[in-house]
């Protein structure tokens, strides 16, 4: 039997509250979703201006980076017509997303869940997930 660990709602907060946070400092209000290690969303924050677009595009980043344990910007490069993940972005439904913003969460190796944003450029996008890997990072440090 495996024992892995689990993303928890505490650790999800501690996320959404820096990617928040760095979504402000940079002045893009972003769509913020947070999976487990399976892709299912434990936590969703659109802020105020938000593009509801982007909505769903959040939450399929998150799920495209619990569910492959890569990146979504990793996905983009290896998606184009000549790469070794060509059409992988119309599998799991059309689901699978293949531009920045979505990072996988790890802890200890092993895979805990996703975040994903948008509503921002794909590279503002990519550094409010970080923000957020990063903080529940320092808050598991103690």
């Amino acid at each position: 039997m495996k024992m892995v660990p689990r993303l928890t709602l505490e650790d999800a907060r501690v996320m959404m509250d820096a990617a928040e946070a760095k979504a402000r400092e940079i002045g893009v209000d972003m769509d913020i979703a947070i999976t487990d290690d399976g892709g299912s969303l434990l936590m969703f924050h659109r802020m105020d201006d938000a593009r509801l677009t982007s909505i769903d595009i959040a939450i399929s980043k998150a799920f495209t980076a619990a569910a492959a344990r890569k990146s979504t910007r990793a996905y983009g490069e290896t998606s184009r017509p000549d790469g070794s993940s060509y059409g992988i972005h119309v599998s799991n439904q059309g689901r699978f997303m293949i531009i920045a913003g979505g990072l996988p969460v790890f802890l200890d190796g092993r895979i805990v869940g996703g975040i994903g944003c948008s509503s921002g450029h794909a590279d503002q996008d990519e550094v409010v997930s970080q923000a957020g890997i990063d903080a529940l990072m320092n808050h598991l440090k103690g």
